[in-house]
């Protein structure tokens, strides 16, 4: 008995057609969209600026940063349009809302419920604890508040087109390598810079409130964290690249060119003077580094190869890599080196303090003092004065602190229990419906990598204090989700067979 080829019809996607069939085209290879084009043209544009625009470490530039990021609301509701998008199942991103949405009414209830008082002693301005409504969410400065609501909105609606909208694979490539280029190009710029002894940022140009900067960015580890993102969106690229097979080698396709940017990046984290964000980076590229190993030796073994050649080429490698980076910054990683072996001397000797300890118990003080809500976004450098008890060593003063130097007791102190969870929503519930085989492409596991590393940095450092990283985080993050959704989408579906009708069985 023959087989005949069974036609698919519109309610079967995904199904080869035989020939001659009208069929719908692949998403993977249908033409980008005008909606499509603007996501990623917003995106990018947004992400060039503002790490150009010094991180957006400038208060005066962060309106203009949630002007632009505020466009990504007429994207979304420009995409909410799309009855064929409703149809078709693309609209379930929608889900991922209503944590974002809480966590706006928490704020928005907050905002009316003042904590703190300005009163005007001559050309001074003091806030007063007045204590608001207590149980209540308060906020002590609602202005603040609702400013540095408007942007984080800006960002992560913008980052949530890509997730929303895009519909190729290929698309958020484009978008990542655009990235990965720009903080080349920034890595570049800031190492010339450093090379030449620049006293403030673009060559001395303007002063930079930290002697620490890098590059565009005011403080080094905010560098540091950025460019950890940017080499685990670039090593995903080059795994992609690597894998495909309309190329001689790695030496003739883009795999190679990405792996020179990730290199320079990974040469500017020490040079940058950040300790914690180079083993970030070790971190991030001896995992990559294993990852080859093993893949070489599993290809070699399947071939009935020696494994030697392989080892010994990576041990090469790894040995001119670190060559490079010793050469660009060895003057750098030995004062690092020595400052820590200072720091670690005086530590424990009576009369020290550690500030860092005693910093993250007085924030934690100050969580404590309000569990559940909080003190109110963006409240921490004003409500932390009345719990910190440090002193500066000269004149007995109370030292400033404007962030916790670490995300994760900040938030507790500002938006409470409650509302660090509702944000922590924002981030798991895009997750949950991911399995293993969404990974099929190591693009997506580096991304998430890079972000993860981010938010355990975060525990003893404020990353998500600087703009840029924050919209270069959610980017990475919906990037890596949206591509590991489309792996289904765009995966080939086998052709089905069928036995055929009985009064067609003779043909």
């Amino acid at each position: 008995m023959s087989l005949r080829r069974r036609r698919s019809s519109a309610n079967e996607p995904g199904l080869k057609y035989a020939s001659g069939v009208g069929a719908r085209v692949p998403p993977e290879q249908r033409p980008l969209g005008p909606l499509a084009w603007i996501t990623l043209a917003h995106v990018g544009v947004f992400l060039v600026g503002t790490t150009w625009a010094f991180g957006g470490g400038y208060e005066s530039l962060r309106p203009i940063l949630a002007w632009w990021g505020s466009l990504g609301l007429l994207i979304t509701l420009t995409a909410l349009q799309d009855h064929d998008a409703w149809r078709d199942g693309w609209m379930r991103p929608l889900i991922w809302l209503p944590p974002l949405i809480a966590f706006n009414v928490l704020v928005f209830a907050a905002s009316h419920n003042p904590s703190f008082r300005e009163v005007t002693f001559g050309p001074d301005i003091m806030l007063v604890n007045s204590g608001g409504h207590s149980g209540l969410p308060s906020s002590a400065r609602p202005g603040d508040a609702l400013r540095a609501l408007w942007l984080f909105d800006a960002i992560w609606i913008s980052a949530f087109n890509l997730a929303l909208v895009i519909r190729q694979r290929r698309a958020l490539r484009g978008l990542l390598a655009v990235a990965v280029v720009n903080a080349g190009a920034l890595a570049v710029f800031g190492t010339v810079q450093k090379l030449s002894h620049a006293k403030g940022l673009f060559f001395g140009a303007v002063p930079s409130p930290q002697k620490a900067f890098f590059s565009s960015f005011i403080y080094h580890n905010h560098w540091g964290s950025f460019a950890v993102l940017m080499m685990a969106a670039g090593l995903g690229l080059v795994w992609h690249h690597a894998r495909r097979r309309d190329t001689r080698d790695i030496y003739h396709s883009p795999a190679f060119a990405g792996l020179v940017v990730v290199l320079i990046l990974a040469i500017t984290v020490p040079l940058s003077t950040s300790r914690s964000c180079t083993l970030l980076t070790i971190g991030l590229l001896g995992g990559a580094f294993g990852h080859w190993i093993v893949r070489l030796v599993q290809k070699r073994r399947r071939s009935a190869e020696s494994i030697a050649p392989t080892v010994v080429g990576a041990c090469l490698a790894l040995a001119l890599a670190g060559a490079a980076v010793w050469h660009v910054a060895s003057d750098t990683i030995m004062a690092r080196i020595a400052k820590t072996h200072e720091q670690l001397e005086q530590f424990g000797v009576p009369g020290n303090v550690d500030s860092r300890g005693q910093l993250y118990r007085d924030t934690w003080r100050m969580a404590r003092a309000k569990p559940w809500f909080g003190w109110g976004m963006a409240s921490y450098p004003h409500v932390f004065t009345l719990y910190n008890t440090r002193e500066s060593k000269l004149d007995r003063l109370p030292v400033f602190y404007r962030d916790a130097h670490s995300d994760w007791l900040q938030a507790l102190a500002e938006h409470g229990f409650i509302g660090t969870a509702l944000l922590g929503l924002c981030g798991l519930l895009p997750l949950l419906r991911l399995r293993a085989r969404h990974f099929s492409s190591p693009l997506a596991a580096y991304l998430l990598a890079g972000c993860g590393l981010i938010l355990l940095f975060a525990w003893i450092e404020f990353p998500f204090g600087n703009i840029a990283v924050v919209l270069t985080w959610w980017l990475c993050f919906f990037a890596a989700v949206q591509y590991a959704r489309l792996q289904d989408r765009e995966a080939p579906a086998p052709v089905k067979l069928v036995a055929p009708d009985a009064k067609n069985e003779g043909t």
